[in-house]
């Protein structure tokens, strides 16, 4: 039964790693244009300095909002989060819910493997010990010494991303966050997230409007990547298609 239930969360683990590698994150129109008199779409981001549209000039065409531009994959991709170089691919709108999917199995399977190491030490090691000698207590020590590190660094992405998620922040825009936030302040004002509509409707908004999709990879619900739901909107819909 254990050696079912690893084999399948590494096979999900492996699955949501090659489809987060492949699928491409989410290219902008080259025909997309900014609409500033669309009264459903409130808000459109501007550069810091001039207030002008976000114009990209190395790809020649306006910036969708929380889209930015890769200097590795040197191009424009929508609703970045960022370039992760274990998948050799940027992290954007149409491939953030299988990457985070990834690290949810990635994180289960890590600590399955702990628990089966710690149990197999514990269960009638004296009987191990005569049967195999120094081989398997090698095995035991090389294994703990690779998992620990490892599920602590998975656990610490996936929570960062969980809380990313429940705030409907992407990496990029929690560091310009903290900026605005900085700046709100010392003008006497109160930052808000424009993007943050409440946790159940920023994880509906990820992840999908059913709680049993959260952990399959499918991405149905997610849109065009051009315009998505804000705290200013009156809509209900998880994102703008």
């Amino acid at each position: 039964m254990n050696a079912v239930v690893f084999t399948a969360l590494a096979l999900m683990s492996v699955f949501n790693y090659a489809i987060a590698i492949l699928t491409d994150p989410g290219r902008v129109p080259p025909s997309f244009m900014p609409d500033v008199e669309d009264s459903d779409n409130p808000v459109h981001e501007i550069k810091r300095k001039g207030g002008d549209l976000r114009f990209c000039q190395k790809c020649s065409h306006f910036k969708p909002p929380r889209a930015h531009h890769c200097r590795v994959c040197r191009r424009c991709v929508l609703r970045m989060d960022h370039h992760c170089i274990w998948i050799s691919n940027c992290v954007g709108h149409a491939n953030y819910k299988v990457f985070f999917v990834f690290v949810v199995y990635a994180v289960i399977a890590c600590i399955y493997s702990l628990v089966l190491l710690v149990g197999s030490l514990t269960v009638d090691p004296q009987k191990d010990e005569l049967q195999s000698g120094d081989s398997f207590r090698t095995i035991y020590v090389i294994s703990g010494l690779l998992l620990v590190p490892l599920s602590a660094a998975l656990g610490v992405l996936l929570g960062w991303h969980v809380y990313l998620i429940l705030q409907n922040k992407t990496t990029i825009e929690y560091h310009e966050g903290v900026r605005a936030m900085w700046l709100a302040e010392k003008g006497g004002h109160v930052y808000k997230h424009p993007y943050d509509v409440g946790a159940y409707e920023n994880l509906t908004t990820v992840l999908g409007p059913s709680i049993f999709c959260w952990v399959c990879p499918t991405s149905g619900h997610i849109g065009s990547g051009l315009r998505f739901r804000t705290a200013y909107d009156s809509m209900t819909g998880a994102s703008v298609r």
